[in-house]
């Protein structure tokens, strides 16, 4: 049974060399490549090899202390995370190099944050020890105070004897290893079992030393990770259940989802069940079965627990999707991207054609967000940063032979309520009825949109309350200051109606989205924006310098730790106010500060009329999200304003004021 294991760091730590290393002394490469030579075995697309940077996860088997293995080496620049964080569902272990030149890095936070969240066991390897100013010893102390994680240095370990300072970390850590030392010493076997159980469990995390670039201390850290690394569990003879990693389209147009399979067994031309977009599951064909080396791959016969593998013929299946017997859709992403820009293109394309371009990618890289803008009549895409923009337009010049440019970036905000509000829609052209009354409430921070009913099966049947919920739900609804995404808003049902004879499904989509709006026009919204949760380490003397710029920045700090003669000072500050500090830092501090910065949700915006005036956005001309409800009269449709529509509604409004009394 095979194990899938990630490469992860941060850019430039050398985890694309490690790779090639790894695959060289497991006989998988007759040579390893280098970054700076343009010929890496999984560096293939030539906008990686061009850039010398990883874009895309791709993966390699391998063969280790008789164990089958599959490699997984993820990006390390962090505009490509979106990537790294789906490689991470289907690893069993993973490799966090870490250079022991530039230390612990802003992004080997992130990565390390990311592989506890999944429960990945973890082995360190820490490389570059061949290069001046090296500090192996002092990069291993930070990681262990950072995160306050036991990492044993297991370099040398070939299964046999245990450096002694090894072997008492691992008694300190197991009641039975410091009985069995304490009455009779040191037992190899029971020491390596240990070794490996705690590993498993994320007790310990081993560490290593090497320099990959001239393959220093690989070979023997590939011996000692085949011994150490956990097994992949699965039953071949359960029902099939597999998790999608990745999408790709090749040239020819074809989709393919590559998936790890966790359970039963997949052939060729076998039916798959798959998440729908309405949430039903749907069945879709399996047509070829693939297992893919590098760029190159092979037809497989089957495929088994814990093998990954390519399926072509599926069309909706999305990265994070479990497929198989219990069919469910993706799982929320801890990245988010926090930038949107304008997609910039010649005006002898067609917006059209353009879009179905981009949507490709978006089905490559979910948190693309491609949108049309019809107001502005423009294309608008979120991204990470700026390489991502580089990337993408390198992509579309590659792919589609198109040249595209970008607008400005600018920040992602949201919008939220800040008091309770019922908004009501009505959608009655001729041959079509529905109304439906919603109290739009704010939530927690971070919940997101919520849907709930106090409407009684009496008054609107199951069926049609189900309905309403999906349209709830489906799409992203704009606020009204910006036309931001609508967020931590709960949405309950308070009432609704439908005719026996001429509702429709469509008719509660277009009465649902106009309640939401309706309430949004009158309600008290709150303009939200991304904050970061820094950590700056500086020399002491820099400390009245960071303190100014973080409140400059409309930033708050803790009391600051020191260490010696450094000190690490944390807090939060908006994502708008901090993009640019790490040059800041970096010029004067002279090289010597580090600044960490992480996603850490968002906030009532701190200079929010501001950035509506900019905006500028008139929610009452958006008409793709309208809040006028439409009635009937004569035989003939015809539009009420939505500050008029309450008046017209048929249903009363008594139960909401009672729901709002509750509140």
């Amino acid at each position: 049974m095979s194990i899938t294991v990630g490469i992860l760091a941060h850019v430039d730590a050398g985890k694309t060399t490690l790779s090639e290393q790894i695959l060289y002394r497991a006989g998988t490469l007759r040579a390893p490549g280098r970054v700076d030579r343009k010929n890496t075995f999984l560096d293939y697309n030539e906008v990686e090899r061009e850039r010398g940077i990883t874009v895309f996860a791709d993966q390699a088997a391998f063969q280790a202390g008789g164990r089958a293995f599959q490699l997984i080496d993820t990006p390390g620049h962090v505009d490509f995370s979106g990537e790294m964080e789906r490689s991470l569902w289907v690893m069993d272990c993973a490799v966090l190099v870490i250079s022991c030149v530039e230390g612990i890095q802003s992004h080997t936070e992130t990565i390390w944050r990311l592989l506890r969240r999944n429960q990945v066991p973890t082995f360190l390897f820490l490389n570059k020890t061949d290069r001046a100013g090296a500090d192996p010893e002092g990069v291993l102390r930070e990681a262990e105070r950072l995160w306050g994680a036991v990492c044993p240095d297991f370099t040398g370990y070939q299964g046999e004897e245990m450096e002694p300072r090894t072997v008492e970390r691992l008694a300190e850590l197991d009641e039975t290893l410091l009985d069995t030392y304490c009455s009779s010493g040191y037992d190899p076997q029971l020491w390596h079992s240990a070794a490996r159980r705690m590993t498993r469990d994320c007790r310990i995390f081993p560490a290593f030393r090497g320099s990959a670039l001239n393959g220093q201390g690989v070979e023997e850290f590939l011996r000692a990770f085949s011994l150490l690394a956990p097994e992949e569990t699965g039953d071949a003879s359960a029902p099939l259940a597999a998790r999608v990693y990745k999408v790709r389209h090749e040239k020819q147009g074809g989709r393919v989802a590559f998936l790890k399979i966790t359970a039963g067994t997949l052939h060729p031309k076998e039916e798959i069940c798959c998440p729908g977009d309405s949430g039903e599951p749907i069945t879709e064909k399996c047509n070829e079965l693939r297992g893919y080396n590098g760029a190159k791959y092979t037809l497989i016969p089957q495929a088994v627990p814990g093998d990954l593998c390519a399926v072509t013929g599926l069309s909706t299946p999305m990265p994070g999707d479990v497929v198989g017997a219990s069919p469910r859709r993706m799982l929320p992403f801890s990245t988010q991207p926090l930038l949107a820009a304008k997609v910039l293109f010649d005006t002898s394309i067609p917006p059209k054609t353009m879009l179905e371009h981009l949507r490709e990618l978006e089905d490559e890289e979910p948190l693309l967000g491609v949108s049309w803008e019809e107001e502005l009549q423009e294309i608008r895409v979120h991204i990470m940063g700026e390489i991502q923009l580089e990337v993408l337009a390198e992509l579309m010049r590659e792919r589609f032979g198109l040249e595209i440019g970008f607008g400005p970036c600018e920040i992602l905000y949201r919008e939220t309520l800040g008091a309770p509000v019922v908004g009501c829609g009505h959608f009655e052209p001729l041959r079509h009825y529905a109304e439906v009354h919603l109290r739009l409430s704010p939530g927690p921070r971070g919940s997101g949109i919520v849907f709930a009913s106090e409407c009684s099966t009496d008054v609107l049947a199951a069926g049609w309350q189900n309905l309403i919920r999906t349209h709830v739900l489906e799409k992203e609804h704009r606020g009204v200051l910006t036309g931001a995404p609508l967020t931590d808003v709960k949405v309950t049902l308070l009432a609704g109606r439908a005719h026996l004879k001429h509702t429709e499904g469509g008719d509660f989509r277009q009465a649902t989205y106009r309640a939401i709006r309706q309430g949004l026009m009158h309600a008290q919204s709150v303009l939200l924006e991304p904050y970061y949760a820094f950590e700056i380490e500086v020399e002491l003397s820099l400390t009245g310098r960071v303190f100014s710029d973080i409140l400059r920045r409309n930033g708050t700090y803790e009391t600051p730790q020191t260490e010696g003669d450094r000190a690490i000072i944390r807090g939060r500050a908006p994502v708008s106010e901090m993009m640019d500090y790490a040059k800041e830092l970096t010029a004067f501090s002279k090289g010597k500060g580090k600044l960490s910065l992480t996603f850490d949700g968002y906030e009532p915006c701190h200079n929010a009329q501001e950035v509506i005036q900019y905006k500028a956005y008139d929610p009452e001309r958006d008409i793709a999200n309208t809040p006028d409800s439409v009635f009937c009269s004569h035989g003939a449709g015809y539009r009420v304003k939505w500050d008029e529509a309450p008046t017209m509604m048929h249903l009363k409004l008594e139960e909401e004021k009672q729901g709002d009394s509750l509140t």
